[in-house]
């Protein structure tokens, strides 16, 4: 490996790195070498420890972060983590029940700025960081030489790109173009559309949590608002649900949740689809519905923006608790990671108490496998989901 510059931390700022976090903010660095932003940069202390190798860009409030903790060699380490995240998949999936799933999770998987979903033959990679970009060719060929996929495509729109200096990308990387693939999860097909979708073409987060509404749903009548696809409501008609609604305010949505309903055989007889603002179709009827799942996108994508995001939460689940039949569950989730679990069950208090419902917690949310915890990066958990009981 040639020789690479350092940055020097101030005094004191080497314990969250010594901790194996992955981040360094600007304010913590002492000195910087003449550098190119995007490039890696070893990493010393302030009493002169070598710490690890990242990649650092001055125009962003997080400068750096660590690729490695030690002398190892970046591309190396990269090379390893890739390895060791697709180990981490093979225990869990079996490609007859499910071959869409998280390949790469990020600082959960120990590569900052990167995040691969695997649809059957078809990778959409994701990038976040100007550093992590440079390793775009090592990426695609670790892929075709491990799956030997059909098409890689990159799907890297984040509006955190913008403070790395990076635009919008929507391109093929290799192989075909896809506009659409079908995919299997837990024994039920979903249609993917990796460009035209939200995400990169499905929520492969709440896996797990549509399973276990599969279990819940048998004989009840199922509200799901914020449906995107239909994947808690294609679930919850295979698990028994007498009738399920879906609402989005996207008719695309919507549309391709009516194809998931037909592409598995179910009736259609018991569904019904709404392309409508949620709030407003919360506000304007009782919701006769057994169970309700409330899965909004991030209302708090920034710190400012955690006082109007609980407001939002707050008033959704009121509506929903004031509206809902007695006995009935109601599936309240968050996917804002500056509101933890701790706070968001403080919300979901204040809605029951201006609700005038007494609400009692009976479950939490069931972790994804395929988007594993970084016990040294809190920053990768952000997902939250409870199940409520309305009497």
């Amino acid at each position: 490996m040639s020789e690479i510059k350092n940055i020097i931390l101030k005094p004191s700022k080497e314990k969250a790195i010594l901790n194996r976090h992955h981040w360094i903010f600007s304010g913590a660095i002492h000195q910087w070498p003449k550098h190119q932003d995007g490039q890696i940069l070893g990493v010393m202390s302030a009493d002169g420890r070598f710490l690890g190798y990242g990649y650092f860009n001055k125009k962003a409030a997080i400068a750096g972060r660590m690729l490695t903790f030690d002398r190892t060699a970046p591309q190396d380490a990269l090379l390893k983590n890739l390895e060791n995240a697709a180990c981490l998949r093979k225990l869990f999936f079996d490609h007859r029940t499910t071959n869409a799933y998280r390949i790469v999770n990020g600082e959960g998987d120990l590569t900052p700025g990167l995040v691969i979903d695997r649809y059957h033959d078809v990778f959409v990679i994701q990038i976040t960081t100007l550093g992590m970009q440079q390793f775009i060719p090592l990426i695609v060929d670790w892929l075709v030489k491990t799956y030997h996929p059909k098409a890689i495509l990159e799907k890297s729109i984040a509006s955190t790109r913008k403070e790395e200096g990076l635009g919008p990308v929507q391109q093929t990387l290799y192989g075909e173009e896809i506009k659409e693939v079908i995919v299997v999860e837990n024994g039920l097909k979903f249609i993917v559309q990796p460009f035209e979708g939200q995400k990169t073409g499905f929520f492969l987060d709440h896996r797990d949590m549509r399973l276990w509404l599969r279990d819940l749903a048998h004989d009840k009548r199922v509200l799901n608002c914020f449906s995107y696809s239909g994947g808690f409501s294609i679930n919850a008609l295979f698990g028994g649900a007498s009738h399920v609604a879906s609402v989005d305010i996207s008719k695309q949505a919507i549309d391709l949740a009516e194809r998931n309903v037909e592409l598995n055989g179910l009736d259609s007889k018991k569904c019904s689809f709404y392309a409508e603002d949620v709030f407003l179709f919360l506000r304007k009827d009782f919701l006769d519905y057994e169970l309700v799942i409330l899965d909004p996108p991030a209302f708090a994508k920034k710190a400012k923006d955690v006082v109007p995001a609980c407001r939002g939460y707050k008033d959704i689940n009121r509506l929903a608790m004031q509206k809902m039949p007695p006995n009935s569950l109601l599936l309240s989730c968050s996917c804002s990671y500056y509101i933890n679990d701790e706070l968001f069950q403080k919300v979901l208090f204040q809605a029951a108490v201006e609700a005038k419902r007494t609400v009692r917690m009976i479950g939490q949310h069931r972790q994804a496998t395929d988007h594993p915890i970084n016990l040294c990066h809190k920053e990768s958990d952000y997902l939250k989901s409870f199940l409520l009981f309305i009497e």
